[in-house]
């Protein structure tokens, strides 16, 4: 695992998007499985910033999203499928016969889930894969548990989960108790990995990440077990390490 330490989330956002540029500029099929939330956004700015400045070619470049919440329609301002598009996908030239998207709103979620892994087979595999981590060590919606499923399934949101999300919502109570997810040996079968943190907030979950101690009661520890782990994160989230 590589441990990368930035000055700040200006910084982060902008070495985060020239690593994962580099790996367009390699391979412009590219395969990458795409995180939500507030610290992803600064990357995807850089990127769409790379793209118009540079040209940057996502046409040929394919994207899954890492989740999905359960309930929520694609056209829902909080859906990711919605985040995503707005924050990345309008905004450069990406496909979007090459776009694949969970659907929180499918009738039979498990059916789902398997037509999802499909297609990442279908498309060769995910080459990288891009995920933030939650303060209860959840990456992707993979929570804390005895047992985590390899698998894209349905998962019931842990409380800190909700909780932390409930600032995208107008209460608590909006926010989804359920999401679809890639699992963790979806998660861990990409050739590579780039863990993105930033802020104070998250420097406990990244202290226990170096913690050196792996369990399923911490998500994100499993990471350990892959051989192309790069970990990228400001100086406040680096403060306890």
């Amino acid at each position: 695992m590589r441990v990368e330490i930035v000055k700040d989330y200006g910084k982060l956002s902008r070495k985060a998007a020239r690593f994962v540029a580099g790996l367009v500029e390699i391979n412009p099929q590219v395969a990458m499985g795409l995180p939500t939330g507030s610290t992803p956004l600064g990357l995807y700015e850089e990127l769409v910033d790379i793209h118009q400045e540079d040209d940057l070619d996502f046409s040929y470049v394919k994207i899954f999203d890492l989740d999905e919440y359960v309930g929520l329609s694609r056209d829902h301002s909080r859906s990711y499928y919605n985040y995503l598009q707005e924050n990345f996908v309008k905004k450069v030239n990406l496909k979007s016969r090459n776009t694949y998207f969970l659907d929180g709103k499918a009738p039979d979620k498990k059916e789902e889930c398997k037509k999802y892994e499909e297609k990442i087979l279908k498309a060769g595999g995910l080459d990288l894969v891009i995920l933030g981590i939650g303060r209860n060590g959840h990456i992707g919606f993979n929570e804390p548990a005895e047992e985590l499923l390899a698998r894209t399934h349905q998962v019931e949101l842990a409380s800190q989960t909700i909780e932390a999300n409930a600032r995208f919502f107008e209460s608590e109570d909006e926010v989804p108790q359920e999401a679809l997810t890639m699992g963790i040996g979806t998660i861990l079968n990409a050739d590579q990995v780039l863990l993105i943190a930033n802020g104070n907030s998250k420097a406990p979950a990244i202290e226990r990440l170096f913690s050196g101690k792996i369990s399923t009661k911490f998500p994100a520890s499993l990471l350990h077990t892959h051989p192309a782990v790069t970990v990228m994160i400001d100086q406040e989230a680096a403060e306890r390490i």
